[in-house]
């Protein structure tokens, strides 16, 4: 694995996110987890402009709470993974909690979502949060073991859309 950073996206990024995208549905994968609907956005620009606009309390959508939004990117400058960080939970993300990220289907297995947890306990601690709630399917194993190498303790279960999913709270 070379070494990653998260990197705000900008539209510096359009087009390699929109290749990065393209690989999920090439790879018949419709949903990227933690990236702020980018696999629901027809437009990188649209898309954008509301990352940016829900990193800022003063403009995040009145449905949404205020999130970090990052691509993980390695020494190449190429996107291998999105995580977000929800600063707060509603009713809403009660169960779902305070990050979702993807790794790039090519670029699995390999350490990235590990990493990338790793990098983003510590902007949680920036912001001031002292611990990170993350909710995963039972089935996901890779996420499962990602989650438990940054720290996570189990906490809970619930169903979500037929499947059961856990509650892991992560200390920072």
């Amino acid at each position: 694995m070379s070494k990653i950073k998260l990197a705000v996206p900008t539209i510096k990024y359009k087009d390699k996110a929109l290749q990065f995208k393209k690989e999920f549905f090439d790879n018949n994968e419709n949903v990227i987890n933690g990236s702020e609907l980018l696999d629901k956005t027809e437009s990188y620009e649209e898309w954008l402009q509301s990352v940016i606009n829900n990193a800022d309390i003063k403009t995040v959508n009145s449905d949404w709470v205020q999130t970090d939004t990052f691509f993980a990117v390695d020494d190449n400058d190429e996107i291998v993974g999105i995580i977000d960080l929800r600063h707060e939970l509603n009713e809403f993300l009660q169960d779902f909690g305070n990050s979702g990220y993807s790794v790039r289907p090519s670029e699995r297995r390999k350490g990235y979502a590990t990493e990338m947890l790793r990098l983003m306990k510590e902007v949680a601690k920036r912001i001031g949060l002292d611990s990170l709630q993350l909710s995963v399917e039972r089935s996901n194993e890779p996420s499962v073991k990602t989650i438990k190498k940054n720290g996570g303790v189990y906490e809970r279960s619930f169903e979500f859309e037929g499947e059961i999913a856990d509650v892991y709270k992560v200390e920072l």
